[in-house]
């Protein structure tokens, strides 16, 4: 299993379930060596195979490498989690710039476009590979629209939400299923980009009246990459509390 952006937040709680399913995983980051190292060096110590890559997923020739690193380290790939992700600031529609629009473009939706590309390549069973899962991490925000605070986050993960749509139906046929998962109020340092104590204010208009964890969506994450998942493709799970 590779997974983008796994040196810290959701990525690393998604690597930690993985190799607690025995997956050997690599970890892709772009600037947090130093959590990536010390997470696969945790993981190793469960008994699976864990390597870290650095490559910034809007860059092609970097995407294009990292899956040559882990055709040369593994030989295979069954798994790919589009999670690399950025929220592009915070604010309401006046803070928007297209400096800001074009990194966030490249990095939420460029960059799945380009992993699932090199994944697909690998993974479909009409040009030699054994099938495979792609799963998007998207967002609640995709449906809700972050109004006043990340409209653009969320135009970017409406985006990647139609990807998924339309590459599960694309892919369908050549064993490759695709999927995506939509975290809510997760506690990750995301919100460190908004005001102080955001996940605490919303947290009681939850329908479950807490905030969620990065291990719970990871555990949507395996499920979705599993055979007890084999007939699911272009389907969405909601971890939001009921939000």
């Amino acid at each position: 299993m590779l997974v983008t952006g796994a040196g810290r937040g959701i990525g690393a709680a998604v690597a930690r379930a993985a190799a607690a399913q025995r997956y050997n995983v690599v970890i892709n980051y772009t600037n947090s060596r130093g959590p990536a190292d010390t997470l696969a060096a945790e993981l190793r110590e469960t008994g699976v195979r864990a390597y870290t890559v650095r490559a910034d997923v809007a860059d092609e020739a970097e995407v294009v490498e990292m899956f040559a690193d882990v055709d040369r380290q593994f030989g295979r790939l069954d798994v790919l989690v589009n999670n690399a992700g950025i929220a592009g600031g915070y604010g309401p529609l006046a803070t928007v710039t297209a400096e800001m629009l074009a990194r966030l473009w490249a990095v939420n939706i460029t960059g799945p476009f380009l992993c699932a590309r090199e994944a697909a390549a690998r993974m479909r069973t009409d040009e030699g590979g054994l099938g495979g899962s792609i799963i998007n991490i998207s967002s609640k925000a995709a449906v809700l629209g972050g109004p006043n605070e990340w409209v653009y986050y969320a135009a970017s993960k409406g985006a990647l939400d139609t990807m998924t749509t339309g590459l599960a139906k694309e892919l369908a046929n050549v064993g490759v299923r695709v999927n995506g998962v939509r975290p809510g109020l997760i506690e990750s340092d995301f919100h460190l980009h908004a005001p102080p104590g955001r996940v605490e204010r919303m947290a009681p208009g939850i329908p479950m009246e807490r905030s969620g964890s990065a291990a719970e969506v990871a555990g949507a994450v395996v499920w979705l990459a599993s055979a007890e998942a084999s007939y699911v493709t272009g389907a969405f799970i909601d971890v939001t509390g009921g939000r």
